[in-house]
Order: structure tokens, then sequence, then C-alpha cells
């Protein structure tokens, strides 16, 4: 049976000319026959695509050709079928959506932890450990003892932090760890928790994505499957992919809304 390589991707990079990329870089994807969804902005890249692995290598390549994303990463997965029903190359404001000025993980970060040093720094007891996604992503799984934010989408999470008794009060000496799917939601929120005076501030490299690549699971400390924004719907520890299998009861209604608001964008 074919297989599919499926790359996620993002950087945050100034791409003053990204209005300009656009279309080249659908016209090259297409050429490919690759599918997904690229984002664009001043701040950087973020996207997720799917192909044939050549096809897929070869956009890779391309996209690091351009000095300012010599260095870009991405965590690759493997599935059946594409998990995409076309391309889309969009332009945005922000390449994912805080909706607060001044943020900007070029100029300031947390301290990027690997893989393999994670599960040391969530299990001192001294550390916050914050999941950053969304409710119906943390429905699914997440890392054990981490605590949800319960936001139905990322703008919502700067309002908790204010807001949250986990992470607010005069002592900001705290020392925070948080994550997301592939690490850019967290890596943004790691400069936003700086603007806000925190100390110590701490984001899991590559995400959960990453870490389910590196850790093996009888040393893993993530419970459940990982919710990823395509047809796949979430992937197990070993990346393979649910199509929406086996749901607890409670996340269906949920994700059933989102699949569908997804829908309607698509044939937007």
């Amino acid at each position: 049976m074919t297989s599919y390589l499926v790359a996620a991707l993002y950087k945050f990079v100034e791409l003053k000319d990204f209005e300009n990329m656009k279309a080249p870089l659908h016209a090259f994807c297409e050429e490919l026959g690759i599918r997904g969804s690229i984002l664009l902005a001043k701040e950087g890249i973020n996207g997720t695509v799917s192909g044939e692995e050549e096809a897929v290598k070869k956009l890779l390549a391309h996209l690091q050709s351009d000095p300012r994303l010599s260095d870009l990463s991405h965590k690759e997965s493997w599935a059946k079928r594409i998990p995409f029903r076309r391309m889309r190359v969009r332009l945005k404001v922000e390449i994912v959506r805080m909706g607060v000025d001044g943020i900007d993980p070029n100029s300031k970060v947390g301290t990027y932890v690997p893989p393999e040093e994670w599960n040391k720094l969530i299990s001192d007891p001294d550390t916050v450990v914050i999941d950053t996604r969304n409710d119906y992503e943390t429905i699914l799984g997440t890392f054990k003892g981490a605590v949800d934010p319960d936001t139905q989408n990322f703008q919502q999470f700067p309002e908790w932090v204010k807001n949250s008794k986990e992470v607010n009060g005069p002592n900001k000496s705290k020392k925070i760890a948080m994550f997301c799917t592939g690490g850019i939601r967290c890596e943004k929120a790691s400069a936003l928790m700086l603007e806000e005076g925190y100390e110590e501030v701490y984001h899991l490299q590559g995400g959960i994505l990453n870490y389910l690549e590196k850790i093996p699971e009888n040393e893993s400390l993530w419970k459940g499957e990982c919710f990823v924004f395509d047809d796949r719907v979430s992937v197990d520890h070993s990346l393979e992919a649910g199509w929406g299998h086996d749901l607890p009861e409670k996340t269906k209604d949920v994700l059933s809304e989102y699949m569908i608001n997804q829908e309607k964008s698509r044939s937007s």
C-alpha cells in the first residue's frame, strides 16, 4: 500500500515579501501534486503538506533554498492516504493568531527544551506545565499533570494567563513549561509569558509530534492521542493516523463541529 509523507513545518522569521511568495509557492506545490495548507505572514511561515515522498522533499528543499528559511525544520509522519483535499497558500496577519500587539518570537522567546529533556522538566514539582492547545485537542490527549486552559481558540490564551490561578499572582519566578502540537503556539505563548514578566519560561521544541517521534512509548509521559488539523483527526504514539476511530463519546460533538467548520473553510 502506498504511504504518503506528511510534513508539518513552521518558522518565525521576517518575510517582508510574503505577499509576493504566495502565487509562485502555490504553483510549485500544484506542479508536484502536493496538498495541504501553508500560511504566510510578515512574521514567518506555517503549514502542513502531504504527497509522494519525493515531491514533499522537493518542496522542503525549495523552501530551504531561501536563505531566510535555510534552517527550516519540519516533523514527518506517514498516512495511507493524503489527508488533505486540495492545496491552499494563504496570506495572514499572523501565522498563528494570538491577537496581541508586540508579541514577536523573532525578538524574544522562551527556552527550547528538546524531547529528551522534557520528562525531567515536567516531572519537577516546581514546574507549572501548560497545554497551550484548545479544548477539542486536549480532550483527546495531553501530558500527565498538565494544566488545561480550556480555551476554544488561541486568541483566548492571553486572557487565560491574566486570570489563571495556576500562573497569575505576584510571584513570576515560577518555572513555566508549555507545549502544543508542533511547537508554534507554545513558542508564541512563551514570548507572551516573557512579556508578562515571567522569568523562567520553557517550551517543548518541535511540540508533541517531535516528542512522539523521539521518545519511546515505554518512557513517555504522554497520555492519549494527539489531535492534528487534517482529515487524520489524530495520531497515536507511533504517529499512526486515527482517521476519527474510537473517539471518546464526549469528544464527538466538539470534533464534529470543528470538522464542519473545516469543510466550510475548504469550500470558501
